[in-house]
């Protein structure tokens, strides 16, 4: 059973920075995709970066060019460095890992327990 666990959120200033990191362990099976969902208060989960298992990343338009996401697969762990944050930013996030299995149900869709990022001056 795959477990993610997130690290890295705080409370920062706007125009700060952190770096997220989210460690899988206990895949049996490869782990494809990863990526990075954020929820803010009072709005429904949206996807923020994702990555798939050789590298080619995707932001959501609000974040380009302030977020850059990477994974170390020996580590299974995929990270997002968030840069030049802003008050919009505060939102919990959520990582998502995709295990491919080699048997029904052919996939399987984990997530993090989630990490709040608290953008304020």
């Amino acid at each position: 059973q795959v477990h993610l666990v997130e690290s890295g959120g705080g409370l920062v200033q706007p125009g700060g920075s952190l770096r997220l990191s989210c460690a899988a362990s206990g895949a049996m099976f490869s782990i494809g995709t990863m990526g990075w969902y954020r929820q803010a208060p009072g709005k429904q989960r949206t996807m923020v970066a994702t990555i798939t298992g050789g590298g080619a990343p995707k932001y959501v338009d609000a974040v380009k060019g302030r977020f850059t996401i990477s994974r170390d697969n020996a580590k299974s762990t995929v990270y997002l460095q968030m840069n030049d944050l802003k008050p919009e930013d505060t939102a919990v996030n959520y990582c998502r890992a995709d295990e491919d299995w080699n048997e029904p149900p052919w996939y399987h869709e984990v997530w993090g327990q989630g990490t709040l990022d608290a953008v304020s001056s």
